[in-house]
Parts: C-alpha cells; structure tokens; sequence
C-alpha cells in the first residue's frame, strides 16, 4: 500500500497545534475522503499527518462506529471512506486558524450512496440499484414491489422474501433500500458477523469495530440478511431483540454494550427453500410477519431479449419444476449467464452450459429440454482434445 502524502501545519516551535475538540476526527474523515480508493491504517495516516497513531486510530474507531468510515481489513486494521465520510470532513479546519464559528458535523442516516425514497414515491419504471444496474418492478398486491416493501418498513413488518436462487430476492431488496447493510448468511456465520468482535490494530492495541446489525441500528438503515435460513438459529437470535418492540440489543462481548435502534430500522431476509441446510424455524418465521414468494419473470427474460429458444426451455422446465418431477429450473440469473455465454462463445456452447450446471438426478431432463428447445442435441461444456 502506498502512503498518501499530506502536509500538516506546525507551529513556530516545531509543535502541533492543539486541536479542538472532534477537530482531529474531522481531519481524519477529510484525509480518507481525499483518499477514497486506498485502504488506509492508523499508522499510515499518523504517519501523512504527524500525529499520534493511537489518537488516529481512537478517531477512525469512532468514525466507524458512527458509519462514517468502513472498516475493509482486520490484519492489519484498514480503513477507506463511505458515502457519508464526506458530510464529517467538511467539518475540518486548518490547524491553528480561529474561526468566528463552527459548522457541527450533522450524523446522517444513509451508509449508502443514496438515501432509500419515502414510501409514498411513486415508481413507474425501472430502479437503479447500488451497483448501477436496472432492476425491473413487479407487482405486489397490485403495487410495484419495491413500493410494497418500502411501505412494509414505514409499517414496521419485517419482511422475508424467499424463492430459488437466481430469481432476484438480493435485486429486489436492493432496489428498495439503496442504503442498506449486508449479512451474507452460510452455516459459519457467528455472532460476531452482525455485532462485530475485538481486532488487534497496527498498533498491538486491541479495539472492538461494531458489525452491520449495529451500524444499521443506529443509522436507522436496513439491514439484509441474506440466506438468513443458513445461519444456526442460536446466531440468528441476536438480531430478534432489535426487531420486537424492545428494538434494543446488548453487546456481551464489549462489556454489555447497549444499542438502541434509530427511527428506520428494518430487517429484511432472504430464504432459498430447498438448499441444502437451509431451515425455517418456528423462531424465524414468527419473527417476518410478511413472507413473499420469488419466483422467475419469464416475460422480463423476453423484455431483456434473452434468447427466446433458452426462455421456452426455462419455462418448459419450470413447470415440470412445479408439478414435482425435477427439482431444478434454470432461473432469471441463469438466462442471463446463458446470453452473456452466447455473445462470448456461441450459442450452443451456451446451451451446453444449460445442461452442465443441472443438478445430475436432473441433467438428462433438462438435456431433453434443451434439445426440444433448439432441435438438437447439446452436450455440457468440457475441454476436448490439444490443440
């Protein structure tokens, strides 16, 4: 990592000037902001801007607790800007200067790059999400879904979308909350991945940085847990305090920590039936009083102009899907594979991947569909003899 350079003003006699009070955290959220693709350690910006590593790293803890700086690594601990970094640094003043006043630095709610719309707005077309893509609405309960979630959080009813992978649970959610926070769920989440755990620093010290569940409480942000059913139910549990009426939770690990959730709090979490180890508890599904079936739009894999011999072989699939004689259908995500697929390496090779990424029990079924789809006979990718 490169240390960016930075140049700090001294006083006559060599010293620096005394700071006032949130000064130096402003000074530290200007330097990141100035810095927004490195990842940055204490040490590092002590370093740039001649001050104590240990004051710097106190200033950049706080700036993440707060959402105002994200923690990207833990060995050694490394800091790099957010979205609302920026907000927090326009604070900073010269050292030594006497300003009349004082601009306060006003603590956002958004840790995303834009604010999620009130319930009330109206959507009309296609959403951007996060990651600059489109998301297409559908409806729910005659209202656009993502208007329908928006309203579900403004009501305070969690909400659990579940489907097969590929069907656009993640898209959905994204496309209504651009400022949440992300728990990816497996069978190795602990609790430490939503309330976050101690770290050495550079510095040998060792500082608790809070994880997405309380940053999310305390920004009033949404929070996804995504393949929530993956995660042990007894790491799970410590999400329920904060979603029932006591909207509170108690950090055991930081000495009985307590964090009160902020006006804009929500959970919302994703459920893949039917993956292995994937279970919906009694405890869980009381929690998400509203629970949303997600399934594939085939009529948006035809609006995408995805090939429409790969669509009918989908939809052909999916429907012996549902009456129970497969159990694997190729989903929005895959037919967008299988165009991306085509434009690199043609379309049978395409159609070939279609085959080789079913389930085996269900390959030859798919293979037949393929091959009804397309009038020919496909085989999955696979190397063959040198060139």
């Amino acid at each position: 990592m490169t240390t960016p350079t930075h140049t700090t003003t001294t006083t006559a006699s060599g010293s620096m000037p005394r700071l006032r009070n949130g000064e130096l955290r402003a000074m530290v959220a200007k330097f990141l902001a100035d810095h927004p693709d490195d990842a940055l350690t204490p040490r590092a910006i002590a370093h740039a801007m001649n001050r104590s590593s240990g004051a710097v790293g106190n200033a950049l803890k706080v700036l993440a607790d707060r959402g105002q700086a994200a923690v990207v690594e833990t060995a050694p601990l490394a800091y790099r800007a957010t979205a609302t970094t920026t907000s927090v640094a326009a604070t900073s003043i010269t050292p030594g200067a006497t300003p009349t006043t004082r601009t306060r630095s006003r603590r956002t709610t958004t840790t995303a790059s834009s604010p999620t719309p009130p319930a009330s707005a109206a959507v009309t077309g296609p959403v951007m999400r996060p990651n600059g893509t489109e998301y297409h609405p559908r409806l729910l309960s005659g209202v656009p879904d993502v208007t329908a979630l928006r309203r579900l959080r403004g009501a305070g009813v969690a909400a659990l979308l579940y489907g097969p992978p590929g069907t656009g649970k993640t898209s959905v959610v994204e496309a209504a909350f651009p400022n949440l926070l992300t728990v990816q769920g497996d069978g190795d989440t602990t609790v430490g991945d939503f309330v976050g755990e101690y770290t050495q620093t550079d510095d040998g010290r060792y500082v608790f940085v809070h994880g997405p569940l309380v940053r999310a409480m305390r920004e009033g942000v949404p929070l996804f847990i995504d393949d929530a059913t993956l995660i042990p139910p007894t790491v799970l549990a410590v999400v329920y305090p904060a979603m029932d009426g006591r909207r509170q939770i108690i950090i055991k690990a930081n000495s009985g920590e307590v964090v009160d959730a902020a006006p804009g709090f929500y959970v919302v979490a994703g459920h893949n039936p039917g993956v292995h180890g994937a279970i919906l508890t009694d405890a869980l599904s009381s929690r998400f009083s509203a629970q949303i079936h997600v399934s594939t739009d085939y009529d948006l894999a035809d609006q995408l102009k995805i090939d429409k011999r790969a669509v009918r072989a989908a939809r052909n699939l999916a429907t012996q899907q549902i009456k129970g004689e497969i159990g694997w259908a190729p989903q929005l995500r895959e037919l967008i594979a299988f165009q991306k697929i085509a434009g690199v390496l043609g379309t049978e090779a395409a159609a070939g991947n279609l085959v080789g990424i079913a389930p085996e029990e269900d390959r030859d079924t798919v293979a037949a569909a393929v091959r009804a789809a397309f009038g020919t006979a496909v085989k999955p990718l696979a190397l063959g003899a040198r060139i």
